[in-house]
């Protein structure tokens, strides 16, 4: 086999891999986030399906599986049916750029625990999380339903609004790396457990947290949906597995923010003060991989511990929250960060 080739099946194992493990993550995220809710409201949660409701996951897919598809008569069908899709896909392509642990041998060759290693990987994390909008936007505008309607265009403003914070907070750690490769942000973080970004850059990861949570349309920012306001938002009208897109969507959304928030501030697959190895092991990399996909569920439990905890807030409040409080920190941070810089001489804070 030409060297092409090899490549291509390298990269078509981890592609495999990666995407069955992060399926699975994602389908019992579902499930625990119901037994979280349970606990905090003070009731089991599921506990029907199988031993503590282990297979409740498998009842709810076959559930959406067999549900009656309803399309609405004045609905545009062809965009209705595709938004979701398109929601979901966006979801997924983020997880190409992210690092999920650090090298491992197969058939004797060191591979990546990582999709593509592109020097651009934070624009296109940005360039992708943006176009998820599409896909509810178009929903909500092909149900030809007020609320829908109205829970798209809650949408797209409010990733527009986060966006800019988001990307503010992001300039600061390229200007201290000096890279949009987040492997190399990675290794930047490896070593002692103060060289992880969050302490180096802890305006910025509070900027980041709060603008990804608005991207992911969680609570406190799940004004799109807003059930006491516009009945369900932009899935008012979608029913079986459509809705099932847009429900397994949201989550590898959040799933994929918490291995973002790994990644950038929490030294991503890197063990506190343990050195990476000259040469890649087998055991080497499914530790990596282990301690990365730790680190996003504590991320991912903080996810579903703000949304039964806290209020949601009042449109306003999000809107002022990211243009007149968000912003101006974001760019005091890049300003504050560069005169670090250009004191230290350019060496960074790393």
């Amino acid at each position: 086999m030409s060297e092409i080739g090899i490549i291509i099946l390298e990269k078509s194992i981890v592609a495999v891999f990666i995407f069955v493990v992060l399926l699975a993550i994602v389908a019992y995220a579902t499930l625990g986030e119901r037994k979280i809710a349970g606990f905090f409201q003070d009731r089991h949660g599921p506990n029907r399906a199988g031993y503590w409701g282990l297979l409740q996951v498998v009842a709810d897919g076959v559930k959406f599986f067999m549900k009656e598809e309803f399309i609405p008569d004045r609905a545009n069908k062809w965009l209705f049916i595709i938004a979701p899709t398109f929601t979901f896909m966006a979801a997924g392509f983020l997880m190409a750029v992210i690092p999920f642990g650090d090298r491992i041998m197969i058939g004797g060759h060191e591979v990546l625990l990582q999709i593509a290693d592109i020097n651009i990987g934070l624009l296109y994390i940005l360039a992708i999380s943006s176009l998820g909008v599409y896909g509810i936007f178009t929903g909500g505008w092909a149900s030809n339903n007020k609320y829908s309607l109205m829970g798209g265009l809650r949408s797209a403003s409010q990733t527009i609004s986060y966006e800019i914070a988001m990307g503010l907070a992001i300039i600061a750690l390229v200007l201290d790396h000096g890279t949009f490769s987040l492997r190399e942000i990675v290794l930047n973080q490896t070593g002692a457990i103060w060289n992880w970004s969050v302490f180096t850059h802890p305006v910025g990861f509070i900027i980041f947290l709060v603008a990804i949570f608005a991207e992911s349309a969680r609570v406190p920012f799940d004004l799109p949906e807003a059930e006491n306001e516009l009945v369900g938002g932009f899935h008012t009208e979608y029913s079986s597995m459509k809705f099932g897109l847009f429900m397994f969507g949201e989550y590898v959304h959040m799933t994929i923010a918490s291995g973002l928030l790994a990644t950038l501030y929490f030294g991503g697959w890197s063990i506190p003060f343990v050195a990476v190895p000259v040469e890649a092991s087998l055991w080497w990399g499914l530790l990596t991989f282990a301690v990365f996909w730790a680190k996003t569920l504590l991320f991912m439990f903080l996810f579903m511990w703000v949304r039964w905890t806290l209020p949601r807030f009042r449109y306003d409040q999000l809107m002022n929250l990211g243009w007149k409080r968000l912003i101006p920190l974001g760019l005091i941070n890049i300003v504050v960060m560069a005169l670090i810089l250009l004191w230290t001489g350019g060496a960074g804070m790393n």
